[in-house]
């Protein structure tokens, strides 16, 4: 693909995607169904991720107490003030969203596209959770509304999986990505850069990994240490490198140029709140960080894909 196609002149972000999918404005509202994890209810392990903690990123108004409706008519709420004719995706966020049986999956994917205004669902699981059934299920919803599927991959490195506790193989990564693609769903995943055990060398031999699979919006996040995490009591018997905000914006910098020019990139850093955060204390919202990089890029004249089209040559 040329460069020039490329919706910024430095990388294929997903304000820019998101827009050229929908004729209004869309925002996604989170929602806690009540899932858990295969790797926290003894199913294949406990205690869940080693750094996962689901109140860093469930908003106020994502309460699991709450029915899938009643989420999202308070997260419509919320929103309502920014512009008047917002339409939503329902985000299924917290935990595992394709962990539980095919019926129950349908009664809450049903409901959320039940409510006005919700014109398509985000369905976020693991590589390990999706049977051929839900995904023969999501193609036929795929054909009247907009289905994206998003994985947790967080490493291609089967090492690094182990120790933080994921309980699936990049194998089973692979697999479900390619199952997705193969019914003409959208797919999505999630990456943490900084795990321990990884640095700048290991996370940018895993880029073209990555720019090699069927992956359509890719997420991408800094390694934060959370309280009360399994991962905080590692760092304080033993602290690992955590990167400064000019190291990680070099790193994404020299990543994002092994990624196809056509894979959409969403995130760049995930922010926690304070109170639950160790480390890193960058004292930057999202969009600050993003100006950053944006600045970073120009300076160096560097664009996603600059690497990967050269490979391929």
């Amino acid at each position: 693909m040329d460069l020039n196609k490329v919706n910024t002149p430095y990388y294929n972000d997903y304000g820019t995607w998101i827009r050229r999918q929908f004729p209004y404005r869309v925002q996604k509202i989170s929602i806690d169904a009540g899932f858990t994890c295969p790797n926290r209810d003894g199913r294949i392990s406990t205690g869940g991720c080693i750094y996962c903690d689901n109140r860093t990123f469930n908003p106020s108004y994502c309460q699991r107490r709450l029915s899938v409706s009643a989420q999202l008519a308070e997260g419509k709420q919320f929103f309502a003030h920014k512009y008047p004719d917002m339409k939503y995706l329902a985000y299924f966020q917290a935990f595992t969203n394709t962990y539980a049986p095919i019926a129950q999956l349908k009664a809450l994917y049903e409901e959320a596209l039940a409510v006005e205004d919700i014109v398509g669902i985000v369905i976020g699981t693991r590589p390990d959770c999706v049977s051929d059934e839900l995904l023969d299920y999501l193609a036929e919803l795929n054909e009247r509304t907009f289905v994206l599927v998003e994985y947790g991959l967080e490493s291609c490195n089967a090492a690094t999986l182990q120790h933080i506790n994921r309980g699936h193989t990049f194998e089973q990564s692979v697999s479900a990505l390619e199952r997705t693609h193969e019914r003409g769903l959208l797919t999505g995943a999630h990456i943490i850069l900084g795990l321990p055990g990884e640095d700048a060398a290991e996370s940018l031999r895993q880029a073209p990994i990555l720019s090699q699979l069927p992956i359509d919006i890719l997420k991408i996040h800094q390694m934060q240490i959370i309280r009360g995490t399994k991962l905080a009591e590692m760092y304080e018997r033993e602290p690992f490198h955590i990167y400064s905000v000019d190291e990680y914006i070099e790193l994404i910098a020299q990543y994002i140029q092994h990624l196809r020019p056509d894979m959409v990139l969403e995130r760049f850093v995930s922010q926690s709140p304070k109170e639950l955060l160790i480390a890193p204390h960058w004292g930057l919202k999202n969009y600050e960080f993003t100006n950053k990089l944006v600045n970073y890029l120009k300076e160096k004249d560097l664009h996603q894909g600059q690497l990967a089209l050269r490979n391929s040559e």
